[in-house]
Parts: structure tokens; sequence; C-alpha cells
């Protein structure tokens, strides 16, 4: 998947695995930080004037439920295939 680096990415992975590896190391788009409990809750204060969003984590199995959750809301928003080791990868 070849990433907009005008797109949004958001971070689901844990405060340890962010740290240990940021996203600036792997991408030139800006990231945010936000859990899955946060955007199933509705509490991840992103909204449309954020542009499209890029989901990731650690695998790509979480980023495919909040991107489902975040459409929902009425955000453009993908998961990114394979996660982290994908982004690594290309």
């Amino acid at each position: 998947m070849l990433l907009d680096p005008q797109h949004l990415v958001i971070d689901l992975r844990p405060d340890p695995l962010r740290t240990a590896e940021p996203l600036s190391a792997l991408l030139p788009n800006p990231s945010r930080a936000v859990t899955l409990a946060q955007i199933e809750e509705g509490e991840h204060h992103l909204s449309a004037a954020d542009g499209p969003l890029i989901v990731v984590c650690e695998r790509g199995i979480r980023s495919t439920l909040a991107a489902r959750f975040l459409r929902a809301d009425g955000l453009e928003a993908v998961a990114l295939p394979g996660g982290v080791p994908a982004l690594r990868r290309s």
C-alpha cells in the first residue's frame, strides 16, 4: 500500500511499542496515538478536518476494527494491512 504523505496515521500500538519504534522512523506522515478503546467509545477526538486516516497497529488486526469504527463515525479511514511489519518491508 502506497501511503500519501498528507494522510494522518493513527497509531494504535501501546506506548512501549510506539517508544521503541516511532512511526516517524518508518513514514514521513504525521501521526497521532489513539487507543482502540478511545475509538470504540467515540472519544478519539478525530474529525473530517484531519483528512483521510490510515490506521496502523502491530499486526493489522486491531487496525481493521478501528478503521471500521471510524468509518461508522463518518470519517475516511483505512487500515494498513500487515501493520508495522508491512511498513518495515516497504
